[in-house]
């Protein structure tokens, strides 16, 4: 059966740097959850903190209501799949699968079959035979997929597992990872810092940010509905206008740029994901229940089933619109445009000077 994991207020101290920060979570059984941010963000600390390789400072920590306290990792019934895979080069795949198996004295009679259906799971039926080097990068990482699931772990926890291959059989390698989680129901825990592998992946994902969660929730909830500017930054990509709060909008270029919700006055910034932009032709005069800013064209990116256009507002700031394959518009580096977008396809936020440092 999977397992739910209670994470309550972990906060974990090497020294006087804080790596989690009063982290609380649920994740609820037979769920994949992604934890999703930037590098020392403190999404793998949290994660070795579950699997018991790391001692949380503070914070409790359970599994299905049961406090796991100072359960030692290889009793948390928990399988692990790291980056770089970690298989034994002497033995062969099939080895290497039966070794948790062997671990847990498993009787012998029952480890091949065992081995069989993990290996079927991960559509490498016919390697056992093999030894690691013989095999590609991808087929290692599922022969550690297969070796992490075999004795019917209550969660499996991913770190990184895709890092290090590349972007065409890392893209089938989320699929089959996805694929696997809809056959078996466990809980997963995935650590990421691909925004797109978080997305294509998560039921949920949790956005981290210096050690604390910014936010977390369906990956359409936050790529729609982002609850800070950091999370609307990091998850996908965005154009953001910044300006003085007022009644009913944002000062923006000289203009004043209606906005969807309120905020008590100060900065702001209005968020807007670049398939929600349209170019129009300059003057374009705004309907009802839309926005329009005058814009220079600086830039076009072809993507084949899309373009991407780079843009420059009057006051300096970029703006960045997609457009797809069937539906381009005319606009051409150096072109003098203007830039529309519904009002309620935005997101009003405070603004956060510093999430620029943090991101870059």
């Amino acid at each position: 059966m999977p397992s739910s994991i209670e994470l309550t207020r972990l906060t974990k101290r090497y020294g006087g740097f804080v790596a989690v920060d009063d982290v609380s979570l649920t994740i609820e059984p037979g769920e994949f959850m992604t934890l999703l941010g930037p590098s020392g963000s403190g999404k793998t600390t949290t994660l070795n903190i579950i699997a018991g390789f790391v001692r949380q400072t503070s914070g409790e920590l359970t599994l299905d209501g049961n406090p796991l306290g100072s359960t030692p990792a290889h009793k948390r019934d928990m399988g692990m799949v790291f980056q770089h895979y970690a298989l034994f080069p002497h033995m062969t795949v099939a080895e290497n699968i039966a070794f948790p198996l062997k671990q847990r004295k498993v009787p012998k009679s029952q480890r091949a079959e065992l081995v069989e259906a993990a290996l079927a799971t991960v559509h490498l039926g016919e390697y056992g035979h093999r030894y690691p080097r013989e095999l590609s990068g991808g087929q290692q990482q599922r022969v550690a997929v297969a070796r992490a699931i075999v004795y019917n772990p209550r969660v499996l926890l991913m770190d990184e597992p895709l890092g290090a291959l590349d972007k065409k059989l890392r893209d089938w390698l989320q699929l089959e990872i996805k694929r696997i989680h809809g056959e078996l129901g466990t809980t997963f825990v995935y650590v990421t810092h691909d925004q797109d592998e978080a997305l294509v992946l998560s039921d949920r994902i949790a956005v981290f940010n210096n050690g604390r969660i910014e936010q977390v929730g369906p990956a359409d909830e936050l790529y729609e509905r982002p609850a800070t500017l950091f999370v609307a930054r990091f998850l996908g990509e965005s154009t953001i206008l910044r300006g003085d709060v007022s009644a009913g909008g944002l000062g923006v270029c000289a203009r004043l740029v209606k906005a969807p919700g309120s905020l008590d006055g100060g900065p702001g910034a209005l968020v807007v994901r670049p398939e929600r932009l349209t170019v129009r032709q300059a003057e374009h005069e705004a309907q009802d229940g839309w926005n329009a800013l005058p814009a220079t064209v600086t830039g076009e990116i072809y993507l084949g089933s899309s373009r991407k256009l780079e843009l420059k507002l009057p006051d300096g700031s970029p703006a960045l619109v997609r457009e797809q394959a069937g539906s381009l518009s005319d606009a051409r580096r150096g072109d003098e445009v203007t830039l529309t977008w519904r009002v309620t396809d935005s997101v009003l936020l405070p603004d956060e000077p510093d999430v620029e440092a943090v991101l870059t």
